[in-house]
């Protein structure tokens, strides 16, 4: 039985499927909300996700209760004092990050690992905010977590040994697979992911053809089980916008540029499936491209 206590910092989708994970295998795991707002919303989010496992008979009803009373949903750091391993979800900002773990360090034992879940900013660059870097590394989870098995970790020349060991066991006991990764933007799979979302968004915004066409032609073409576009709704085309930003910054290559469709419909309140409209339109049932992106035309004519 694990008698360890988990901290995660940040109410969003990633953030929400770490506790989920961690208190399902058996943490006790505190989320603290990073922002203002009402913490019930969050705890349905949870509530109904496990729900999902239930019903696909991947978890049974009590293993749910047993889940959700590992849980405790909070607006204070002060909670995370006993906590042997936090790890920060929060907006893909540096400047906002580094902020939190400011503030967040004085308020946990000097044994706790501090871990962040970005996936695109250096790990040194977080470190530098911290009296204590040593304890402080990289735990990058995939969307949606309790599905996705890989966990990058990343950590900086200042990182101690038994911190990564701990990472490592804390990331098999959930079930996942880790996998070492260098202090660089974007790790592996965002370095080679983040290339292929933007183009797919180049070539709708170059009406190479329509964007369920682009889509089907990946799966069927490549083997793919999604195509970039619904992909890059799925993931947030705010978060896809964050982290090209971030390594076109960081990596100087223009493979990263955001182009400036994906500005626009960020810009516009335009998120993906979580603001119910992105690329394509999920306000109604089958999907369609989101009638907002142009007038219709021609595809295929260079009109």
């Amino acid at each position: 039985m694990i008698t360890e206590t988990i901290g995660i910092v940040g109410m969003g989708a990633m953030g929400r499927g770490i506790a989920e994970v961690a208190a399902a295998r058996g943490y006790d795991t505190i989320l603290v909300k990073a922002t203002p707002g009402e913490l019930d919303k969050p705890r349905r989010a949870i509530a109904e996700s496990l729900g999902r496992a239930v019903k696909k008979g991947k978890m049974t009803a009590e293993h749910l209760d047993a889940t959700l009373g590992r849980l405790l949903l909070t607006h204070d750091l002060e909670a995370l004092s006993g906590c042997s391993l936090v790890i920060e979800s929060v907006v893909e900002d540096l400047a906002a990050k580094r902020a939190l773990f400011r503030e967040l360090e004085p308020r946990v034992a000097p044994a706790c690992v501090l871990a962040s879940n970005t996936s695109s900013l250096p790990i040194s660059a977080l470190a530098d905010a911290l009296k204590l870097p040593v304890r402080f590394l990289g735990l990058h989870f995939f969307s949606p977590v309790p599905a996705m098995r890989l966990v990058e970790i990343a950590t900086s020349q200042r990182t101690y040994p038994n911190a990564v060991e701990y990472a490592q066991k804390f990331v098999e006991r959930l079930g996942k697979t880790p996998v070492m990764v260098g202090d660089s933007s974007g790790y592996i799979v965002n370095r080679l992911l983040v290339p292929y979302l933007l183009d797919g968004i180049r070539a709708l915004e170059q009406r190479v053809a329509p964007a369920a066409s682009i889509d089907l032609a990946m799966k069927l073409g490549c083997g793919h089980p999604m195509g970039p576009l619904a992909l890059a709704d799925a993931i947030g085309l705010d978060v896809v916008y964050a982290m090209a930003k971030a390594l076109h910054a960081g990596l100087n290559d223009r493979r990263y540029s955001p182009p400036a469709l994906l500005r626009r419909l960020v810009l516009n309140g335009h998120l993906g499936k979580k603001s119910t409209v992105g690329l394509f339109d999920y306000s109604v049932d089958p999907i369609v491209e989101n009638p907002a992106l142009w007038p219709a035309e021609s595809f295929g004519t260079g009109a």
